[in-house]
């Protein structure tokens, strides 16, 4: 795998620091001094991040799964071109629906953000977290839509994102186990039983959750010994991630969700297809299943892009559970990660260099900002 296109100098615009969510003075969000992504990519934990997982799952496949990596490599070139093709279109046509469902949760709180820019803003978070490990995209993306929008507050923004990831994993817990229901109609196996049970508790819990915070939250926070700038920052916040959500909204909010997540399963499914392994009888409510467990394990922050967790959790599913031999699965594992993660660190290092976003250059037109009534 070659070097990601991303350490050349021109990556040196200014990348939030973790702490930047947290309280500002006047109008404005953020403390803390900017971050190139240059030189985070350069820091000790960046570049263990991304080291020790890689060498787990190289030890991992050639020690305990005895992966060949000449037998791999030969199954990824005889692959059907066509529909890895269709796996790399139907992949990056879910860009386009993110970027309209983060436009309309913006515009529950007063943003009015092109769904032009809101795509674009996305695609560049999601480089950085296929780069940098903690989740520090979603900040990033908050941060980009503050530098190119002054008006708005990254507080807000950030409220919407976190609304955002909580739809994907309710989206991601129904569809995956009705996919789960489906490809094993006979009854589950002892090693899938507690994946069901935790996308059930996953509903249960988020549902219980969002509940307490919309009831409880404030209430709880002003029991603390917190200075009011901490229980303003909270507000605004809150009306990020519960603003976005008007009863009207959530159809189409969780449609959209439903059809961002179909093109992660038809993703995989298409690259089972490629390979054509006649031993490999996934089917496409196999693939689905697998490809959400797979996308859940993506939200483990020790590793960009769930570097190591992924490999590993999905290759046990489709071995264990489906009873793929641990060679089909590498390979299918390697071939899913490279359209997944390792294009997105091509295309969005080129989008990233020529973005006038990262510079603050502003959104492609006017927007309009309005203030909800309290």
């Amino acid at each position: 795998m070659s070097e990601p296109p991303v350490t050349d100098q021109d990556l040196s615009q200014p990348f939030p620091a973790p702490g930047l969510a947290g309280a500002g003075s006047g109008n404005e969000d953020t403390n803390g001094a900017p971050v190139s992504l240059g030189k985070r990519l350069r820091q000790p934990r960046a570049i263990l991040s991304i080291l020790v997982p890689l060498i787990l799952v190289v030890l991992v496949f050639r020690l305990t799964l005895n992966i060949d990596v000449n037998e791999l490599i030969q199954g990824i070139t005889v692959a059907n071109k066509w529909f890895l093709l269709a796996a790399f279109l139907v992949f990056y046509a879910g860009f386009p629906l993110r970027g309209l469902r983060w436009a309309m949760l913006l515009r529950g709180v007063g943003y009015h953000v092109p769904v032009r820019d809101s795509t674009e803003i996305l695609f560049l978070s999601w480089l950085v977290n296929s780069l940098v490990p903690a989740k520090l995209g979603d900040v990033y993306r908050a941060y980009l839509l503050k530098l190119n929008c002054p008006p708005v507050s990254m507080t807000k923004t950030l409220g919407t994102v976190v609304i955002e990831r909580i739809l994907d994993i309710l989206g991601i817990a129904i569809l995956g186990l009705a996919a789960g229901f489906w490809s094993f109609r006979d009854g589950f196996p002892p090693e899938i039983q507690f994946v069901v049970a935790l996308g059930i508790g996953v509903i249960v819990v988020l549902a219980a959750g969002l509940l307490l915070v919309r009831n409880f939250g404030r209430r709880i926070l002003e029991l603390l010994p917190l200075p009011a700038r901490l229980l303003d920052t909270y507000d605004k916040f809150e009306q990020g991630v519960f603003g976005a959500l008007g009863v009207r909204s959530i159809p189409p909010l969780m449609g959209l969700t439903f059809a961002i997540w179909a093109t992660e399963g038809f993703r995989l499914w298409f690259v089972v297809l490629a390979l054509g392994f006649p031993d490999v009888q996934l089917g496409i409510s196999g693939a689905f299943f697998v490809a959400f467990i797979g996308s859940l394990l993506t939200a483990v922050p020790l590793s960009p892009a769930g570097l190591g967790t992924v490999e590993l959790g999905v290759v046990g599913v489709l071995t264990l559970a489906y009873g793929v031999p641990p060679q089909e699965a590498a390979t299918i594992v390697i071939v899913d990660r490279l359209i997944s993660v390792f294009s997105v660190i091509v295309l969005g290092s080129m989008a990233y260099l020529v973005s006038g976003k990262r510079r603050g250059e502003g959104l492609s037109q006017p927007v309009e900002v309005v203030v909800p009534a309290a």
